[in-house]
């Protein structure tokens, strides 16, 4: 059973095109690489690209180096203050990374129950 509708754009030369995005994204005024911009730049949807992703395995390769690429920038700006750290951690949270802080006791509370001192 052949697919009808309209053919796919998926050709070796989009796949450079996008390969050659993820080290030329500047070139496009991206301050960070992104899937996003990868889809103006292609020419496709978003929706296209991840579904590309799923089917062929060498461009999900080139996803996963859009989102490591962006990653890096992202920490390595943020950390020498070039971004903005508000959105630097927004978009870093979509990486995974996540600010966590631990609140704790110390010490102890006393709670008396029926007449008995139990520390917690």
């Amino acid at each position: 059973m052949s697919k009808t509708g309209r053919p796919t754009k998926y050709t070796d030369e989009l796949i450079e095109k996008a390969k050659s995005y993820i080290t030329d994204y500047v070139k496009y005024e991206d301050v960070i690489p992104s899937i996003a911009s990868l889809s103006l730049v292609l020419g496709v949807t978003r929706t296209t690209l991840y579904e590309w992703e799923k089917e062929h395995k060498d461009f999900s390769y080139i996803l996963a180096d859009i989102k490591a690429e962006q990653e890096k920038v992202l920490i390595s700006k943020g950390l020498s203050g070039e971004f903005n750290s508000n959105i630097t951690k927004l978009v870093l949270g979509k990486h995974g990374y996540h600010d966590k802080q631990d609140v704790g006791l110390t010490g102890g509370v006393n709670v008396i129950i029926e007449g008995n001192d139990a520390k917690l």
